[in-house]
């Protein structure tokens, strides 16, 4: 009798066979393919809408097989609330850079995190702009020099580094939020469990999640793969520690407007009833 063979590793459906234009040693591809397994996982790529805004991630419709949508620089969340709220079955993604997500994006992203917007958001933090070539972010690190901070990041003038999942952290909107990191096998692990977790929070109707995923950038930073890992390691994992900065789930809370709802108990407008039907999303 022939021995019959097992497959134990292939190409995530949601992930298409092509081949990406990201370069050596950055950390998009790896982001990616952890999304498309938990898509597969989940078994919902047939209702999965993703929003690709301006940045590296600009061609991410060339390589997920769900539906995308091409956004306007820092406006995927409000895409992505359209998307949703029209219909809500659906399951909705963005997926953001730095200087996307928290430069010209920052608006959009405190209003559909404050609002609980039942969407998920995949945050890639290299510290730089990446596609545009090199300028200093809103998440480069003091004293970090880009192509428009050739003396390094002077925070007299261009002031601090945003820390996007310590700032979204105080919103009751929010449901889920969690720093990690792909730079080796246990943390891709790890960061695939938080993948999962985000979407697992829209499907159940939990609340905005978004995981922020601290990544290299070797191009614009001068570096090999390597040397952009190592630097990573050194610089940005102090400045931004990985872990999870909110989950109400894990705080015994059915969804997020219960959490706010419990920090808000002994106001007594805001425990009024609500005069739009369902209230929150």
């Amino acid at each position: 009798m022939a021995a019959q063979s097992k497959v134990v590793f292939e190409r995530p459906h949601a992930l298409l066979p092509v081949v990406t234009n990201y370069c050596p040693g950055c950390t998009h591809g790896i982001v990616h393919r952890l999304v498309a397994e938990t898509l597969d996982e989940l078994g919902v790529e047939g209702r999965t809408v993703g929003v690709a805004p301006v940045g590296c991630s600009v061609t991410s419709y060339d390589f997920f097989g769900c539906d995308m949508i091409e956004a306007a620089h820092g406006r995927a969340p409000a895409v992505a609330t359209a998307v949703k709220r029209v219909h809500p079955e659906g399951v909705v993604f963005a997926y953001q850079g730095d200087g996307d997500l928290a430069s010209i994006g920052m608006a959009e992203t405190v209003h559909a995190a404050t609002r609980g917007e039942h969407i998920t958001v995949i945050f890639i933090n290299n510290a730089i702009y990446g596609m545009t070539g090199g300028q200093m972010a809103p998440t480069s690190l003091p004293n970090q020099v880009t192509q428009t901070s050739p003396y390094g990041r002077d925070v007299a003038s261009a002031g601090y580094p945003i820390r996007v999942c310590e700032l979204l952290s105080s919103l009751d909107g929010v449901a889920y939020l969690e720093r990690v990191t792909v730079d080796c096998p246990k943390n891709v692990r790890k960061a695939k469990k938080a993948i999962r977790r985000a979407f697992e929070n829209q499907i159940d109707g939990v609340g905005y999640s978004l995981v922020e995923v601290v990544s290299t950038c070797p191009t614009n930073w001068g570096m090999t793969p390597q040397e952009a890992f190592s630097w990573m390691r050194e610089n940005m994992l102090p400045y931004y520690p990985l872990g999870v900065y909110k989950d109400v789930r894990a705080e015994g809370f059915a969804n997020a407007a219960e959490a706010a709802a419990a920090r808000s108990a002994d106001c007594p407008v805001a425990n009024q009833p609500s005069q739009t039907e369902g209230g929150a999303r």
